[in-house]
């Protein structure tokens, strides 16, 4: 049986980071699918969805075990539309493990054969947040080299 996963983020931006948690993810699944999702709690994204999509792709161009979809409906329910029985989200520091436990618990709770995988994040791109990311380019900072594409 083919073991699908999902990488579910809003990724505005995708940082080296998240490229990071896909290359090791690719060790461990068959496919992986990066979920561009709405997040509710976000009024507007600061990098606009398309071209996020699209660097997204470029990134992974020849890479068909890797997908870009963009979703607004519950993961759980893209899990069971993909046939994704795995959630991977990439972890930072203890805070990230409170925040994702929890939702891992309701993804869990809502779609009980799905399970979430966890991936401490390498070292070097620990400090790398999608969050300052923005800031730093809305002010006018060099971002590329926490990018895997450039903008």
């Amino acid at each position: 049986m083919k073991k699908v996963a999902i990488f579910p983020g809003s990724f505005d931006p995708f940082t080296m980071g998240h490229h990071d948690i896909v290359i090791r993810s690719l060790k461990l699944f068959d496919e992986v699918i990066i979920g561009i999702g709405y997040n509710s709690t976000k009024q507007n994204r600061y990098f606009d969805i398309d071209v996020m999509v699209s660097k997204i792709e470029d990134v992974y161009k020849g890479i068909d075990s890797v997908k870009v979809i963009v979703y607004n409906e519950l993961t759980s329910t893209l899990a069971k539309k993909h046939h994704a029985s795995y959630l991977v989200r990439g972890l930072r520091n203890t805070t990230d493990f409170e925040y994702e436990n929890t939702i891992s618990q309701m993804n869990r709770y809502l779609n009980e054969d799905l399970e979430t995988v966890f991936l401490i994040t390498s070292p070097p791109f620990a400090a790398i947040s999608s969050t300052v990311i923005r800031e730093v380019h809305r002010y006018g900072g060099d971002i590329s080299e926490f990018l895997p594409y450039k903008i």
